[in-house]
């Protein structure tokens, strides 16, 4: 994979900026910008052709204005004294790695970035003295193919965080990982690579023509039952407890749950208590159709109260804390079937619409789902205005914690 920059192309080892004019500005002002931006170096190229690509805006601007444009001149480029020159591939593996990764912490949510970091880890403990440019296709086959040797719950355990690939693989027995855990650590060495091709680093990613080749079903969640629901309420958890009414009651994901804060609730008079899924300062979403406004059951309104009234309405929980609590709930309730996690609860409340008789497109805009209600679900984001606030608030209220009878 060759470095690419917007408007820029390589030509015996020398960068070229060029980017043609509008059609109806070319009898004005010719066929096309173009300037060399003197230099070989990819990094320094990008800069420059940023530089370039502004005067060109310029031009154009005052050319749709009807100013007078003469003839346009190149961008002055002036070299500094001293360039460090960047021989691809000489970088060590572990050196662009620490840079790597300690980019993506910035970019990246906490769970997210120890995915990234435990994948990079990997690939640098198996080649992190070597050059970047060093490693091969048959070097990525190979550590593809030792990936797939990983036991299931060796990377999960605290007391071998940080071990090298090599000390796991000793650790690795029983059931090996899933074809899934597979690829995304593969996908994810990949997009590390990608990016030190774009870094002028790497002349191109080994792991481009790399795949796993195990096959493997996507794990199903199942919906809780009622009686499964009244067994985990009856437990009443100091902990989660409250959140898991939130999710039962309103179809959230628990991520969307624990990041609420307190200006993410709306009072909207007679139609009660809304809570606004977005972005904060908490948690991102999964997806662009996650981001809505979802009314809050009545019966929640009282547990409200309780919670703080400002910053965060779950301080201290995190989506791991959460699904590490369910699991000892669920043993204490005696639930056993496969494939009942905290989603389980999202999945109940769906499926309560259902039985309440609600339009699958409409539990779709509660829970954040994109509407399957048409064949051309693009026209139908783009025509529907939704359904309204109290259409929301009837559709929840429909959905009531199961009672014993």
């Amino acid at each position: 994979m060759s470095v690419r920059i917007q408007y820029a192309y390589l030509k015996q080892q020398t960068w070229l900026f060029r980017r043609n004019y509008p059609k109806e500005l070319q009898p004005l002002l010719g066929q096309a910008y173009k300037q060399s931006l003197k230099t070989g170096d990819a990094r320094i190229a990008k800069a420059r052709a940023a530089e370039v690509n502004a005067k060109y805006e310029e031009i154009i601007t005052k050319a749709k204005s009807g100013q007078v444009v003469e003839k346009p001149q190149p961008v002055k480029i002036v070299a500094p004294a001293f360039t460090q020159v960047t021989i691809v591939g000489r970088v060590s593996v572990g050196e662009l790695g620490k840079q790597y990764l300690n980019r993506r912490s910035n970019e990246l949510q906490h769970g997210g970035f120890k995915s990234v970091r435990f994948s990079v880890g990997l690939f640098v403990s198996a080649f992190g003295k070597r050059p970047i440019g060093t490693v091969t296709r048959e070097d990525a086959l190979a550590f593809t193919r030792k990936v797939a040797l990983l036991g299931k719950h060796v990377g999960k355990s605290y007391r071998t965080k940080g071990y090298p690939l090599e000390r796991l693989l000793a650790l690795s027995e029983g059931e090996r990982i899933s074809p899934q855990t597979q690829r995304r650590i593969v996908s994810q060495v990949g997009h590390f690579l990608d990016w030190a091709v774009y870094e002028g680093q790497l002349a191109s990613n080994p792991f481009k023509t790399v795949r796993v080749e195990g096959k493997g079903k996507p794990q199903h969640y199942e919906a809780l039952t009622d009686e499964e629901v009244l067994r985990l309420l009856s437990l009443d958890d100091p902990r989660i407890g409250v959140a898991l009414r939130v999710c039962l009651l309103s179809g959230m994901r628990a991520g969307e749950a624990v990041g609420l804060v307190r200006d993410d609730l709306i009072w909207k008079g007679n139609l009660g208590w809304f809570a606004w899924i977005r972005p904060n300062e908490v948690r991102s979403l999964k997806t662009d159709a996650a981001e809505r406004i979802v009314p809050l059951h009545s019966s929640l309104t009282p547990l409200l109260t309780a919670l703080p009234t400002t910053g965060r309405l779950f301080p201290g929980l995190s989506v791991n804390m959460v699904t590490k609590r369910f699991s000892v709930l669920r043993e204490q309730a005696g639930i056993n079937r496969q494939g009942v996690v905290f989603h389980s609860s999202r999945k109940w409340f769906v499926t309560e619409c259902e039985r309440a008789g609600v339009p699958e497109h409409f539990t779709a805009s509660i829970v954040g789902h994109q509407s399957a209600r048409s064949e051309n679900r693009m026209t139908y984001g783009i025509y529907s205005a939704g359904i309204s606030d109290e259409q929301k608030r009837e559709i929840v209220e429909k959905v009531g914690l199961p009672c014993r009878h």
